[in-house]
């Protein structure tokens, strides 16, 4: 009786049970159930493991990545919704199922920043909207300005990592050297990390001397 007063899945919109916390069905939880990956890049691999053999090579220069999964149903869905149609509220079920899934969490969380032409055309920063909840869950303070973003960028989007890497040379300035030696740094997706290693590069010149990356989707890179 009355069952559709009862909080519904957000991903297949059936009803709830009374005793479920989550926005989400048992079933549909499953979509998100972690993968193994490397601990350092955050790519998947057969075995878990700190390092992989990539990493052992040419180390990244965050020392931890935290994602949901790759950038596929229904993650690519949701990621989607929040960055092209304003579906804000996406931002807390994803930092409540990413949360716990981060060891330590950084006592300073930041956000990767737009220029500010893209921020007023767009309204918002998608990254912004979701390190604001993920500190929140984390109890982390959050600082959304460390970082400032001078160039005005083409999108990254269809670049292989060169191409990527040039096109963020001397993109950002950093506006203030933290205080925290450890930090983390919010993205929505992570392809071949090129903008978070500019971000990473930036605070390990002012010291800082433990850096995460938390994204919703670490996806393999394009082809070089």
């Amino acid at each position: 009786m009355f069952s559709w007063l009862r909080p519904s899945c957000q991903l297949c919109g059936l009803p709830l049970e009374s005793h479920n916390t989550q926005s989400l069905c048992g079933a549909c939880l499953n979509w998100y159930a972690p993968t193994t990956r490397c601990a350092r890049c955050g790519l998947p691999c057969e075995t878990a493991t700190e390092q992989c053999g990539q990493c052992l090579t040419s180390p990244p220069p965050w020392h931890k990545l935290y994602c949901l999964g790759d950038y596929r149903f229904p993650l690519s869905q949701s990621v989607h919704q929040l960055k092209y149609q304003r579906q804000f509220w996406q931002a807390q079920p994803l930092a409540g199922l990413l949360a716990p899934r981060i060891v330590s969490p950084a006592p300073l969380v930041t956000c990767v920043p737009l220029h500010w032409r893209r921020h007023a055309w767009r309204g918002f920063n998608q990254s912004d909207v979701l390190a604001r909840q993920l500190a929140q869950q984390l109890g982390s303070q959050y600082q959304p300005r460390l970082f400032s973003r001078r160039l005005a960028t083409p999108p990254q989007q269809g670049l292989n990592k060169a191409q990527r890497r040039r096109n963020l040379n001397q993109a950002f300035v950093l506006n203030s050297a933290p205080s925290h030696r450890h930090i983390a740094i919010v993205d929505d997706v992570v392809t071949t990390g090129s903008t978070v290693r500019q971000l990473c590069n930036l605070l390990l010149d002012v010291g800082v001397e433990s850096l995460d990356i938390y994204c919703i989707c670490r996806t393999p890179e394009p082809g070089d």
